[in-house]
């Protein structure tokens, strides 16, 4: 499987090499080129002593826009987003909303950059209640990427920098079907909300349930997936979906939701989380429970940060999807500022042609033969390439 996953990662940094060569190498005119400014000045220079005084063009201002600032997932993007404006001389700022489903924290953040006069914003989007919004910065002018969480529908940004959430959800249900081996699958779903259509919410559920082999009538919808039925990945078998709780993402909102579903079904042996700080909590809950982890019941779980690989070295969770934000971040943060200096702007990469992708891989220290969507690496190995 080393291997594989070799040949991804080459794939990857030969997309990011295009794009950051695109970027270079194009440097045509534009309002705000600092290229073309500074070959002004040195042509002037020798003609007209004023010239020589102009002040120096103003650096690109960028805003980097989570969806809150404890994530540990954000706080990686963040400082990522840090470390690309220091070498890239970009001027950044970074806002978020005071935790998830803050929606209006993040169009203030937006308002905020249009009036300042930024060049462009990188979003980790809330919900579709930010999209006018972010509609309004690009009439404005700014350049707006999407991280890790597509906009809904995708066209709303001028690009997205992502995980393929829904190949990360896939990996994590083909995974699951594996360990299953044909036994009858009892699920637990701690997703983010209940409320709100969120792309990174329902795309990992049901790329879960489909990596699964359970039919997904709506990808959209993390109700549309009948109740019960039959799973057909690996050796197939029977399912039940006992429970779809929101959580908020955090570990108070798994371990909560966790003793809901368990009230409902004490017979649970598939617990799928959104994220790490999620399965830290449904864990909590199961072993209050009496249940023991990796033999009674599986945990998976998408993210990949430093805590949740060392939670799958240690046992309390199974599987775990592994993507990058730090990737996404400084990628982003280079994109705008070529941008704005002339560079042409980046293209999409992704099997869909839909976005920029940062690629993924499946951390386990029990690799199955059911898993196709991703290349599956040690707890180790994804330990020495996490972020947080």
């Amino acid at each position: 499987m080393a291997r594989a996953f070799g040949g991804r990662r080459l794939a990857f940094v030969a997309s990011a090499g295009v794009l950051a060569l695109g970027l270079a190498a194009c440097g045509g005119s534009s309002d705000s080129g600092s290229s073309d400014s500074a070959s002004s000045d040195s042509s002037s220079s020798e003609s007209s002593s004023e010239s020589s005084s102009e002040a120096p063009a103003e650096p690109v201002k960028v805003t980097l826009i989570t969806k809150d600032s404890t994530n540990p997932f954000f706080v990686a993007m963040q400082e990522g987003a840090k470390e690309a404006a220091a070498a890239n001389g970009v001027e950044i700022t970074i806002g978020s909303g005071k935790e998830e489903g803050d929606d209006q924290g993040q169009i203030d953040l937006i308002e905020q950059a249009i009036a300042r006069g930024d060049a462009g914003i990188l979003i980790t989007p809330m919900s579709v209640n930010v999209n006018a919004a972010i509609e309004k910065a690009r009439a404005a002018g700014l350049y707006v990427i999407a991280l890790d969480t597509p906009t809904d529908p995708p066209d709303v940004v001028d690009i997205t920098f992502a995980t393929d959430n829904c190949l990360a959800g896939e990996a994590i249900g083909q995974w699951s079907a594996g360990w299953l081996n044909g036994e009858k699958a009892t699920i637990a779903e701690l997703v983010i909300f209940d409320d709100r259509v969120v792309s990174v919410d329902y795309c990992r559920a049901n790329g879960f349930l489909t990596g699964l082999g359970v039919e997904v009538p709506d990808l959209a919808d993390m109700t549309s997936p009948a109740k019960s039925g039959s799973y057909t990945t690996g050796a197939g078998g029977d399912y039940e979906i006992v429970c779809l709780e929101a959580t908020g993402a955090n570990e108070e909102g798994g371990r909560a939701g966790m003793e809901k579903c368990l009230a409902a079904n004490g017979d649970i042996n598939v617990v799928y989380t959104i994220n790490e700080p999620t399965a830290f909590g449904a864990a909590e809950a199961l072993k209050a429970a009496g249940k023991t982890i990796g033999e009674d019941v599986i945990i998976v779980s998408v993210d990949g940060g430093l805590a949740g690989v060392e939670a799958v070295k240690a046992g309390d969770i199974q599987a775990t999807s592994q993507q990058y934000p730090l990737r996404m971040a400084s990628l982003g943060v280079e994109a705008i500022a070529s941008i704005a200096n002339g560079g042409a702007a980046p293209q999409n990469t992704s099997a869909n042609g839909e976005f920029f992708d940062t690629g993924v891989t499946l951390c386990t220290d029990m690799p199955m033969d059911t898993v196709t969507s991703a290349p599956q690496e040690s707890a180790q190995y994804c330990i020495d390439n996490a972020w947080g």
